[in-house]
């Protein structure tokens, strides 16, 4: 269960607060609802509340699991599969809509070491901008650090 204030993951959207919890009557079923504002572009989700799991709706993760973000951003011996760019963009649409900040992780790996190889399609720069906005937004949070600096150290894994 949610309070009122606190900071939930939203998969595909990020990072949101829960701004009330209330009960609705919607097409004559009366369900009590999550009430989200996502902190990126302030979108309101309204998620039931007995179906938060079935959305993949779940806490911020907690700062001790940051690094293994990182060591997943750093790991280079992955073989990034040559199929079709738009199996590649359906593949890492799936990850990133399970709101896994790992599979996020993974995406934006890929797609950097993609890029290294070959140009990406637009549809995947667009995926490789919302994963490393997903990112830093979260790792923000869990850390305590800015969002810039977290792009900074997200920027550097890359480059190194």
């Amino acid at each position: 269960m949610f309070k009122i204030g606190d900071k939930a993951v939203y998969p595909s959207h990020g990072v949101g607060v829960v701004e009330s919890i209330e009960t609705r009557e919607l097409y004559g079923n009366k369900k009590t609802y999550y009430i989200l504002r996502i902190l990126e572009n302030g979108m309101t989700i309204m998620i039931p509340t007995d179906n938060v799991d079935a959305v993949g709706m779940r806490e911020v993760i907690s700062e001790d699991l940051v690094p293994r973000v990182f060591q997943i951003l750093r790991e280079k011996r992955i073989v990034v599969e040559s199929h079709p760019w738009n199996r590649r963009y359906r593949e890492y649409s799936e990850k990133i809509k399970t709101g896994s900040v790992f599979e996020i992780a993974e995406v934006l790996r890929d797609l950097n070491l993609l890029k290294e190889q070959k140009e990406l399609s637009y549809g995947e720069k667009k995926l490789m901008e919302l994963a490393k906005s997903l990112l830093i937004k979260e790792i923000s949070i869990a850390s305590g650090t800015k969002e810039d600096k977290i792009g900074k150290r997200i920027d550097s894994v890359f480059k190194a």
